[in-house]
């Protein structure tokens, strides 16, 4: 079930808003106008497709009201999330990005009347796998969600987010996750957009001692998906594992913007960030590791490969690795590559046809990441929606 609500009107509303109209609107919800290239963290990020959505805010149905939740997941209601919300983000440094800004803000009248989609659960024991579809559909506009997971001490889960997008309009996630000692959390997002629809993820996450955290993000078919997972681990001695998959064509662009900093020693991370660019899409990656001096015994590997697949695509690529820390295991490494021509070569002398060879060397460069996705990803054939074969 899906309802819009009305924005306050713009000359050209509703079916018909220019860019500018948009943009004006979108920076009244926000409390602060769009983002620019002369800002460092949008450089490369051109946010003109979120100018194409009508300024209008979709309403959707509460994607945990119509499931039954495992054992060892609660609801819970606004007031007893409040304390946890914002935890994440002020911890993360993160409560002043524009993304979270636009989730977040409210202007007179339409949000006022329509406020994001809040869905707090708590995690106790071994709960389990959950899947959450966040489906904004074929109506023009904003859909807002904000995402709590508050993991408990020794609990365990599997969750799969499912942003997708069948219109031009644009999705606002923000997710705040807690991981208390011990607490172990595979999140999982397969993020599938429309010609013309954007998706704004942001995901802070605070990490206690002997927590480990496991995130994966796969995205194609957006005008604009920008990606930002910040990470900090608090007091350090947690494991945090990253992988990424971007997919963009036409004149699509996919952003990722990663942030993990250790605040204590004996922290890991294992971070893998890929990337394909076909026709005129453009990706990029920026990612950023703190290692301060306090953080003594990290463990930390970042590293980013692209598939460069036509002469007019274009690949921005940035990790960054800051270390004050002086006894540590640090590396990170960018590869930017194309099909290769021995690889395409060996499958044709063995009786494949070229295009097929093609295909199947794409298959195994996005495999590496599919895989690790949470299980419920396999019924929903992600191969198949991101390179539109079996």
């Amino acid at each position: 079930m899906v309802a819009v609500v009305p924005a306050t009107p713009y000359a050209g509303a509703a079916g018909g808003a220019s860019a500018s109209a948009t943009a004006a609107w979108l920076a009244s919800l926000a409390g602060a106008p769009l983002p620019n290239r002369r800002q460092e963290d949008w450089r490369f990020t051109d946010p003109a497709a979120l100018t194409g959505i009508d300024p209008q805010l979709i309403g959707l149905a509460d994607p945990l009201a119509a499931q039954e939740l495992p054992d060892g997941l609660e609801c819970l209601s606004p007031a007893a999330a409040s304390p946890w919300l914002g935890q994440a983000l002020a911890a993360t440094t993160s409560l002043e990005h524009w993304p979270v800004l636009l989730n977040a803000g409210a202007s007179a009248g339409a949000a006022a009347a329509q406020p994001t989609s809040l869905l707090a659960l708590r995690v106790s024991g071994a709960a389990g796998r959950l899947q959450l579809p966040l489906d904004a559909g074929d109506q023009p506009g904003l859909a807002r969600f904000r995402l709590l997971l508050v993991v408990e001490a020794g609990a365990q889960l599997e969750l799969l987010l499912q942003p997708s997008s069948g219109g031009v309009n644009a999705i606002s996630l923000v997710s705040e996750v807690i991981l208390e000692p011990g607490a172990e959390l595979t999140l999982g997002s397969l993020a599938i957009g429309a010609a013309g629809s954007c998706l704004l993820q942001h995901t802070a996450v605070v990490q206690a001692p002997g927590s480990r955290f496991e995130h994966i993000t796969v995205s194609a078919g957006w005008a604009l998906a920008r990606q930002e997972p910040r990470i900090l681990q608090r007091q350090g001695g947690a494991c945090t594992r990253l992988r990424a998959l971007q997919v963009c064509c036409d004149r699509q662009l996919a952003d990722t913007h990663s942030w993990v900093c250790f605040d204590g020693p004996d922290g890991e991370l294992d971070q893998l960030h890929k990337a394909v660019a076909d026709d005129q899409g453009r990706s990029v990656f920026n990612g950023a590791v703190r290692v301060p001096r306090a953080a003594q015994g990290t463990r930390a590997a970042q590293l980013s490969r692209s598939l460069l697949l036509s002469d007019r695509a274009r690949i921005d690529t940035k990790p960054e690795l800051e270390i004050l820390a002086d006894d540590v295991k640090c590396a990170h490494g960018a590869t930017v590559s194309r099909l290769q021509a021995e690889e395409l070569f060996y499958l044709q002398s063995r009786g494949i046809a070229a295009d097929q060879a093609a295909q199947l060397l794409q298959r195994a460069f996005c495999a590496e990441v599919l895989r690790d996705l949470p299980a419920g990803a396999a019924a929903l054939r992600p191969l198949h929606q991101l390179l539109g074969e079996g």
